[in-house]
């Protein structure tokens, strides 16, 4: 196999990668604004068109105090939302008055062969400045020989006036083709933000 270079010998100079070189786009296929919205789905776009899918999530607003961003996965284009998953996560906080911090596992927020939704962000807060944003991965969702693995980065600014970073990683334990993603609160609706879905190159 041939090497590839670039042209130029500092990378802080590349304008253009070399022919044989592919770049790991972002393709937008779906954008979705919630607006006291119950749930928010993704029942169309998800196919063997890509390997992998990055959802981001915008300054996504709870309309109850505490609310936590909740995700499951269908195999039959939305009239289900029941893989079941095993995952786990980690978690770091601390507030605006520098008198509490935290770094530890979140037992409450894993799932060991569950089929309910699973939480990928952080106790949130309703005021009206409060919001969560981040993004998830999920990767070969097409794939009819292995099992479906997500991982969720993203942060809150929370109740408490707090700083919440939530870390998830996990996999749906199916070989059936993921084509549908639930979004949904914990408690309450999604009072404000945006979804979107994107396709990886």
């Amino acid at each position: 196999m041939a090497l590839v270079f670039a042209n130029n010998s500092s990378l802080a100079n590349i304008t253009a990668l070399p022919s044989g070189i592919s770049g790991g786009a972002l393709n937008l296929i779906s954008t979705q604004t919630a607006s006291a919205s119950a749930s928010i789905e993704f029942t169309s776009g998800i196919d063997s068109t890509y390997d992998s899918y990055v959802f981001k999530f915008i300054n996504c607003h709870p309309s109850e105090d505490a609310g936590r961003l909740q995700v499951n996965f269908s195999t039959d284009g939305g009239s289900n939302y029941n893989v079941t998953k095993t995952s786990t996560s980690f978690r770091s906080y601390h507030n605006e008055a520098d008198s509490s911090t935290l770094l530890d596992y979140t037992d409450g927020f894993d799932m060991a062969q569950e089929t309910g939704f699973k939480t990928i962000c952080a106790v949130g807060g309703n005021d009206n400045d409060q919001s969560a944003s981040g993004e998830m991965y999920l990767y070969n969702p097409s794939s009819t020989t292995f099992v479906k693995h997500f991982i969720a980065t993203t942060h809150t600014y929370g109740q408490n006036d707090a700083s919440y970073s939530l870390f998830s990683a996990g996999y749906g334990n199916t070989t059936s083709a993921i084509n549908g993603v639930k979004f949904i609160m914990h408690s309450g609706n999604i009072d404000d933000g945006i979804i979107k879905m994107y396709g990886v190159s």
